[in-house]
């Protein structure tokens, strides 16, 4: 099994810690004056959505955890599970909010694609497109005099509720970018 260790840890990086696998969402370097540097981060664990901080020293090694990655579609929400259907063999599994996270659910519309992680036969987290394209459902209409690069809020499809420039109107088509949550541009 692959092992990482301090300087290949970065956003995203994927490591396993006492048999569960967990995902990098913060890190930062930290070289003291005196002493050998370390870094600090914040890894969320995959299967139970639950964030800890830890501090890597250069000699810390960590496996790469075996995950198993099957593109699926989200088909609804019953209130308690997300529905996903695999598109090959038309299985469907359920995962809880939890498990899918709101920074990701918030992004989620029916019928879009997601990759669910699996670890050892059991699916533990979603992951959507960086970039998605959502239409926006409502957002203050536009007053003269508002165009010295303000924003305003919009509320997406899905749900979710991003800043926008005062040019942007609603029921156009925006580029959202996922993981910070943010405005990219007019979809084209």
């Amino acid at each position: 099994m692959a092992t990482i260790g301090m300087g290949d840890i970065k956003k995203g990086v994927r490591l396993e810690l006492d048999g569960n696998p967990y995902k990098v969402t913060e890190f930062q370097h930290v070289k003291p004056g005196k002493g050998a540097a370390f870094v600090r981060v914040k890894i969320k664990n995959l299967k139970t959505g639950k964030v800890i901080e830890k501090t890597v020293h250069a000699g810390d090694k960590f496996e790469v955890p075996e995950l198993e990655q099957k593109t699926m579609q989200y088909l609804y929400d019953d209130g308690e599970m997300l529905q996903f259907m695999d598109t090959t063999t038309f299985d469907q599994i359920g995962l809880t909010h939890e498990q899918v996270g709101k920074e990701t659910f918030d992004f989620m519309i029916d019928g879009m694609e997601a990759d669910i992680l699996f670890h050892n036969g059991e699916a533990i987290s979603v992951e959507i497109p960086q970039t998605v394209v959502l239409k926006i459902v409502e957002t203050p209409p536009n007053f003269k005099g508002d165009s010295q690069g303000g924003k305003k809020p919009a509320t997406l499809e899905s749900g979710a509720v991003v800043q926008v420039p005062f040019h942007v109107l609603e029921g156009e088509m925006i580029k959202v970018d996922t993981v910070e949550g943010k405005y990219l541009e007019k979809a084209k």
